[in-house]
């Protein structure tokens, strides 16, 4: 028995190898075949794009290939299994990698795999969510300054993508408008399920024949190259002219010997990320657990330290939970969670209770389901809070009294009154929480009721998990942000509000609400808006958020 085993071992070494000398082989002669091409073409990097007069050209380019910094397709093929059908697809995901690495992680026959590993048996509910509110916040992020800045001014814009064109297709079109994509389609079954296989698009030759069809006899104006895929040499003879795409662009005297100025061309790229402030739309709102790129090499470490993280996040809400409010800080920071507190007044004015009949209101700026848990901690006493959506769990589990609101206006000012009369009270007027460092508009229904109104900058910090979802399970949200290895919080009291600045002073509750807003804005260097909790659940969810269950507090 021994005899034949060692002959299959060396056979399979033998196939193996063969293998990959043939993949070399391959590839030398497919660069050899397409060099006379490239000769036959006059190639220029993309920092020698002119942008001005584009608007009548067409451009051509790839989507993960030119448009993103990102050219590994496993990292968006695992935010799909992760998001939308969960950690077991995920790890199946995961096993399936020396496979993809062995086919050549973005070739055609790794492209199916992954494919089929991602999209099998998954809900098409799923991934329009995952569409919606997941990829475009990773795909923003991933943009690459100068590719942009080339598809903006082109005035028609045709994108050939690897990557599903489910994944791509709605967030070329909110980006760039009116866009043709060019990608694999999946095939449905029952208008419900994916099955993991390929309607059509699912190869190279059968994309850029379409591509082809798309043009006729015409060429596209300007084509974009990147040099990480090899196909890529195959918009070449669709291109009238062609720049190339790479990593970074190095300042040297040969970039500076074209005619081109700041203004009319793409700068040199030390640095190819987009700011922030040229974002097409910047991502105020989005959804999903994972708060990193899954990489291979970091979703291996996500896998191997969930176990680790489970029992951490179980220590944590015990402690919590049973130890009083003196001792919690010490014992979470020796389990990873940090506290970080600053007043802008002394201990006695600025977090002391009030020696007024009614309490003070603790206005509070909304990052995770636990700000008011953490207010109450650094203050060493519960204050209860009020909110608008609370799960079950939550509430049950909560260590603070919490009070739901009905959104009926009436009923919820004599609650808040009641509430404030018995002590202080923490609200959070933006109404949801907002992960990017934005400001909701604040619901001005708090500055009628108080006078003692104290601003509390809230900011929560996680590396790995976000602890806020819109249409994920909200009961989930306290674990998910317990199981990131440091988070962390900072709390910043700002002071009392002078009594001339409130309702009371003569100034109208409008007002009072946006100087707050402002105020925590500054504090926090977040921006501002006039966005509501209906709009963040219109996009993320497809629904208003309203809440259909008011049940009573919890004291």
């Amino acid at each position: 028995m021994a005899v034949p085993m060692s002959i299959l071992k060396t056979a399979s070494h033998l196939l193996f190898s063969f293998y990959r000398a043939a993949r070399k082989i391959r590839n030398f002669f497919f660069h050899h075949r397409n060099s006379s091409r490239l000769n036959q073409h006059q190639l220029h990097s993309i920092s020698s794009c002119r942008l001005e007069g584009r608007k009548n050209y067409s451009l051509l380019f790839n989507f993960h290939n030119s448009l993103l910094r990102t050219k590994s397709l496993f990292s968006f093929f695992m935010l799909v299994a992760f998001e939308g059908g969960g950690l077991f697809k995920a790890i199946l995901l995961l096993l399936a990698y020396p496979i993809i690495l062995l086919l050549g992680p973005n070739s055609e026959s790794a492209l199916r795999v992954m494919v089929f590993v991602t999209f099998r048996g998954l809900k098409c509910s799923d991934m329009n969510i995952v569409v919606r509110a997941v990829l475009p916040k990773i795909y923003t992020e991933e943009i690459d300054r100068r590719t942009y800045e080339v598809a903006m001014a082109a005035g028609k814009r045709v994108v050939l993508t690897s990557l599903p064109k489910v994944m791509v297709e709605r967030f070329v079109e909110d980006c760039f408008g009116e866009t043709q994509v060019f990608g694999p389609e999946l095939e449905v079954v029952g208008g419900k399920y994916f099955t993991g296989r390929f309607a059509a698009g699912g190869t190279v030759a059968e994309r850029m024949l379409a591509v082809k069809d798309r043009f006729g006899e015409e060429k596209a104006d300007v084509g974009l190259l990147g040099l990480s895929d090899l196909n890529d040499q195959l918009l070449i003879p669709c291109s009238k002219e062609v720049y190339i795409v790479t990593k970074e662009e190095p300042n040297s005297t040969n970039s500076t010997n074209s005619t081109r100025t700041s203004a009319t061309t793409v700068a040199d790229a030390s640095a190819t990320n987009l700011p922030r402030e040229k974002y097409p739309k910047p991502p105020i709102f989005h959804d999903g657990r994972l708060a990193f790129l899954p990489t291979p090499s970091a979703s291996l470490c996500l896998v191997l330290y969930l176990p680790f993280a489970s029992l951490l996040c179980l220590l944590r809400i015990l402690t919590g939970l049973l130890l009083p409010y003196s001792l919690c800080p010490l014992l979470a920071a020796a389990l990873g969670v940090h506290f970080r507190m600053s007043q802008h007044r002394p201990l006695s004015s600025s977090t002391a209770p009030s020696p007024s009949p009614s309490g003070v209101l603790y206005v509070c700026t909304h990052r995770t389901l636990l700000d008011p848990i953490f207010l109450s901690h650094v203050l060493f006493r519960p204050i209860p809070v009020v909110t608008y959506s609370l799960s079950r769990i939550s509430e049950s589990i909560s260590p603070i009294p919490t009070v739901r609101l009905t959104r009926n206006r009436l009923r919820d000012s004599h609650t808040i009154r009641r509430l404030l009369a018995a002590g202080d009270l923490a609200v959070c007027p933006e109404g949801t929480t907002c992960r990017e460092p934005y400001l909701l508009r604040f619901s001005p229904l708090f500055a009628e009721l108080a006078d003692d109104i104290e601003p509390v900058a809230i900011e929560a910090h996680c590396s790995m998990f976000y602890g806020t979802t819109a249409t994920g399970m909200k009961s989930l949200d306290p674990i998910f942000f317990f199981l990131n290895p440091r988070p962390s919080c900072r709390i910043s009291f700002l002071g009392r509000v002078p009594k001339e600045m409130t309702v009371a002073g003569g100034w109208s509750a409008a007002d009072v609400a946006n100087r707050i807003q402002r105020e925590l804005g500054e504090e926090l260097g977040f921006q501002c808006t006039a966005l509501t909790r209906r709009d963040k659940y219109l996009l993320l969810a497809g629904n208003d958020g309203a809440v259909k269950d008011s049940s009573p507090e919890k004291s």
